[in-house]
């Protein structure tokens, strides 16, 4: 594959990039390559550069400063994303993003993740979109396409095999180059040809011996020279390790400063022989592409001069949400929920609604419907009651609701030197942002203080997240006054480990009581970049389980329906660690099955970002996947269950149990992590192990039935004719499956070739055509190390999931 032809404005763009790049020294180039902070690139006067801005997505777009007071709007995960199997969707978030990014001064957003889901235990999964290469490949070339039509750069990630969290900073992955090829390689190498990002990230780990922050032969030999990609390479924060191979190695920026192997060891290894000069050109020169593209170096057109319409964030995060809610269950009608019968809503995640996972993808939106609020707008007055039923938080979470905070920065003699409002119990200062008046050489501590409103009366949990040195007081008294330590080696164990509790204090509901909790600011010099980062946390009385699920079933039994909100919590799906089982925590599955008794008319709705086990699942009406549903979602909730729009999702990815799963090895054993399972993962793996899942790749439900009436096929494309037979307007996602005649035990049985969306009301016959591409029956060649097109039989399947195929036909290619 080559690039695509320079257009007469790139070609513009590139003589100013060369005439730019001819005017630099050695050190300002090195300088160029290296954060100047955490989150940019230093500008550069002499030839009119500004300074570059990366920023976090994929959900949304945070800007350079971690904190609530700065809100982003939060759309819905990237599981619940592809989950829609709708690039033009994607497309059109992405817009949004770009949107988001100009608005708060950012050039390239840090996004998409397009890894697989390897294992359902990976942690992080609710980042990326699908078990499936093409699947993954469309949803990401939309999202690509979307976010620089607005003039904003994407980085598609993780490049390559970072497929699971545990030890992602040392692990070697041992992939084949057939899996490699087929697998993990192919959506980056789909949205290079069809959107053409500006940017790539390249992971942390290890693949095949080599770290990817160094690795020639894939960014350089495959990524730029057989794809063509023309962008630009950053590492994933901190994984850059040596300033030589990293140069040679084909990676252009190192994140973040100011500490980092570029800049002047980069110089350095120039002088002393060690580095061409003319590689370090030819990263700049991607880096000065790249500002040229975003408009800012001086003499270059941006690719976008005028951004497109603006969108409306909160209809767009509705839409997608309710578009991604997949129906894997529907029995007697269950849903949508009947005229003016009543309703107890039941579960915390239904009041306190989790959006969005945990780690870097983290955006803090203006506002958060909740189920709570979506339905209680949503039906009419006196039908909706609610209980708690059980709380899947076991652990403490971030302060935040009857919070009053700010923090206060003082330096070592006491005084006062700076203040900053406190939305939440988190501060995350990183680099120069830090509050007015405050410099890191000056600050001594950090206090957040204020007042916390209980609105329950009983023992109330107090706990400190981060590392260091803390005093904690609540009304007055002084629980802890030492030093908190990290439980492993890992530099991001701050940011993303679980908050210890260190006080206990019985408080009274209604009554406020004053809280501070002061951090002694230790920051070594020999730290790649200044952070500031500890949170106050807190967790409400603990009522006995069996009494609230008590409490629950009453409220069930009294209503028509009972809808039961479970979800896991930022302690089990979060960037940083894996998964060691699929389970709901806390007694979430033991109020399902009590509920369910008490009311046969129940529905459950899924608040997860990846999969977890339901082994009630069978004994409900109803079950509604619900992912992380973005900042509408208790109104796209209430949307769905009441009929107003249909779910529209399709599984993106395999549920089932974790003893039934084909690959569940994510723990490296002496570093290494051998990804013995070759080309089968997710269906393809449940295929080949003949094991049935709980709810196969592709399944989902509408409000309407479909009968599938022809498939023609000519081998290059496929067509076919369904009609909506059922009494309501619906859409269908129409999935074609390409499969060998003769079984090969070294392909799997069959793949996702291509789908399409159909729409139509009652008794309305519509005609998709999906295109096959020739990769549907290719494989690579280990020997030839070539893509190989393997003759032979065929069959060309539609239907609505890889086991309800509805229509098939044989070809010969």
């Amino acid at each position: 594959m080559a690039g695509s032809q320079p257009t007469p404005a790139d070609t513009a763009r590139e003589a100013v990039v060369e005439a730019a790049l001819g005017t630099l020294d050695l050190d300002a180039k090195a300088r160029l390559l290296a954060g100047q902070d955490m989150w940019t690139l230093p500008a550069l006067p002499e030839i009119g550069l500004k300074s570059l801005v990366m920023s976090d997505g994929p959900i949304g777009v945070r800007g350079v400063r971690w904190t609530a007071d700065d809100p982003s709007v939060a759309l819905p995960s990237p599981t619940a994303l592809a989950a829609t199997w709708d690039p033009e969707l994607a497309r059109r978030a992405g817009v949004l993003l770009a949107q988001e990014a100009r608005r708060k001064g950012v050039h390239v957003l840090l996004a998409p993740t397009v890894n697989l889901h390897r294992s359902p235990l990976g942690g992080r999964h609710f980042e990326c979109y699908s078990e499936d290469p093409y699947l993954t490949g469309a949803i990401g070339s939309g999202y690509v396409t979307g976010v620089q039509s607005g003039g904003v750069g994407t980085t598609v990630k993780h490049f390559v095999a970072n497929d699971a969290e545990t030890d992602r900073f040392t692990v070697n992955n041992l992939v084949s180059e057939r899996a490699l090829r087929e697998l993990y390689l192919a959506p980056f190498e789909a949205i290079v040809e069809n959107a053409r990002p500006w940017g790539v990230m390249t992971a942390y780990n290890r693949v095949n011996g080599t770290t990817m922050t160094e690795h020639h032969h894939l960014v350089n030999e495959v990524l730029r020279g057989e794809w063509g990609f023309d962008g630009f390479n950053v590492s994933d924060w901190m994984a850059a390790r040596d300033t030589v191979g990293a140069i040679n190695g084909g990676l252009d920026v190192t994140m973040p400063g100011p500490r980092t192997v570029y800049g002047a060891a980069l110089a350095q290894a120039v002088r002393d022989g060690e580095v061409a000069e003319a590689t370090v050109d030819a990263a700049v020169r991607r880096v000065l592409r790249l500002a040229a593209r975003a408009g800012i170096l001086d003499g270059a057109e941006p690719v976008v001069a005028e951004p497109p319409a603006p969108v409306d964030g909160e209809a767009l995060a509705r839409e997608i949400a309710r578009r991604s809610f997949v129906l894997v269950r529907n029995e007697n009608a269950a849903l949508p929920l009947k005229p003016n019968g009543t309703v107890a809503l039941i579960g915390a995640a239904a009041r306190d609604a989790r959006v969005l996972g945990g780690g870097s993808a983290t955006v803090f939106p203006a506002r958060i419907v909740s189920p709570l609020d979506g339905l209680t707008a949503a039906l009419p007055e006196g039908t909706l009651t609610y209980a708690v039923g059980a709380d899947p938080a076991t652990e403490l979470a971030v302060a935040d609701r009857g919070f009053t905070l700010k923090a206060v920065c003082r330096n070592a003699d006491g005084t006062v030197i700076g203040t900053r409002s406190a939305p939440g119990g988190l501060i995350q200062w990183m680099g120069s942002d830090l509050p007015d008046g405050v410099t890191y050489d000056v600050l001594h501590t950090v206090e957040l203080t204020g007042t916390f409103t209980p609105r329950e009366s009983g023992p109330h949990t107090f706990g400190i997240k981060g590392m260091g040195a803390f005093t904690l007081t609540v009304d007055g008294t002084t629980y802890y006054d030492d030093v908190q330590r990290p439980d492993k080696d890992d530099p991001f164990e701050a940011f993303f480990g679980a908050p210890v509790p260190r006080a206990q204090v019985e408080l009274t509901a209604g009554e406020p009581v004053d809280v501070s909790l002061t951090y002694v600011v230790r920051l070594p010099d020999d730290i790649p970049m200044k952070v500031i980062t500890f949170a106050l946390a807190h967790s409400a009385p603990q009522r006995d389980p069996d009494e609230l699920i008590a409490e629950a079933v009453e409220a069930a039994r009294n209503a028509d329906t009972a809808v039961v909100m479970v979800a896991t919590t930022d302690r089990v799906e979060s960037e940083g660690f894996d998964r060691t089982d699929l389970r709901l925590p806390g007694r979430q599955d033991d109020l399902v099955r009590a509920v369910a008794a008490a009311n046969r008319n129940t529905v459950v709705v899924v608040n997860s970002g990846s999969p977890v086990e339901l082994p009630w699942r069978e004994d409900v009406a109803a079950v509604l996947l619900g992912w992380f549903p973005g900042q509408e979602g208790g109104a796209a909730l209430a949307d769905v269950l009441t009929g107003a729009h249909e779910p529209g999702g399709r599984l993106p990815t395999t549920w089932g149990s974790l003893a039934d799963a084909p690959v569940t090895q994510v723990t490296p054993t002496d570093g290494e992590l051998p990804y013995t399972e070759g080309v089968f993962i997710g269906y393809r793996a449940w295929e080949k192990a003949g094991r049935t899942p709980a709810y196969p790749f592709g399944h989902g439900l509408g409000y309407t039935d479909w009968t599938y009436e022809s498939l023609e096929t000519d081998g290059s494309t496929a067509r076919i004719r369904l009609r909506n037979t059922g009494a309501r307007p619906g859409r269908e996602v129409v999935q074609v499956y390409v499969s060998p005649a003769e079984p090969d035990p070294e392909r799997p049985a069959r793949l996702l070739a291509g789908f399409a969306s159909a729409e139509a009301a009652p008794g309305e016959s519509v005609e998709v055509t999906v295109a096959l591409p020739r990769r549907a029956f290719e494989i690579w060649d280990e020997k030839a190390k070539a893509w190989a097109f393997v003759k032979g039989s065929y069959e060309i399947a539609a239907g609505r999931s890889i086991e309800d195929r509805r229509l098939s036909a044989p070809i010969n290619v």
